[in-house]
């Protein structure tokens, strides 16, 4: 519906527009882009299994808790944020929660009153390789001797 630049992530494509007006008591679940101008009292998920990306304008203003694959922080969030890919807390922002991420970036001028809190996925490792294992232990063996 909506589609602009910016800076930090390349494309922005913003599916749906919360304007500055507009205050939502109650969970929003979304797919796409958020954008949220005015404010929201409640949870703010994305649906499952969906590249979402929520971004709270400087005027914005989520009582509650986030969860979305990327999340853009401009205004004020009261609550946890839980992004399974990536989160960005511009100068503006003001975090009073939790910050679970993969990748964080903030900018100097933003606060935050919580813990940032790494959520590492887990990856397989890959099977050991036999002719390291062998060449380690010969190794092992000639340092013996």
């Amino acid at each position: 519906m909506f589609k602009s630049k910016s800076k930090s992530s390349g494309e922005l494509s913003v599916d749906a527009l919360i304007g500055s007006q507009v205050e939502i008591r109650g969970d929003v679940v979304f797919s796409g882009g958020l954008y949220v101008e005015g404010r929201i009292l409640g949870k703010v998920v994305a649906a499952e299994g969906s590249e979402a990306m929520l971004t709270l304008a400087e005027q914005g203003h989520i009582e509650g808790e986030i969860r979305a694959a990327v999340v853009v922080l401009s205004g004020r969030m009261d609550g946890d944020v839980h992004a399974t890919e990536r989160v960005e807390l511009t100068p503006s922002a003001r975090v009073n929660g939790n910050v679970h991420y993969q990748v964080v970036e903030m900018n100097a001028g933003a606060q935050l009153n919580g813990r940032l809190v790494h959520t590492a996925t887990m990856a397989a490792l890959p099977a050991p390789d036999d002719k390291a294992t062998d060449r380690k232990s010969r190794k092992a063996e000639a340092a013996e001797a």
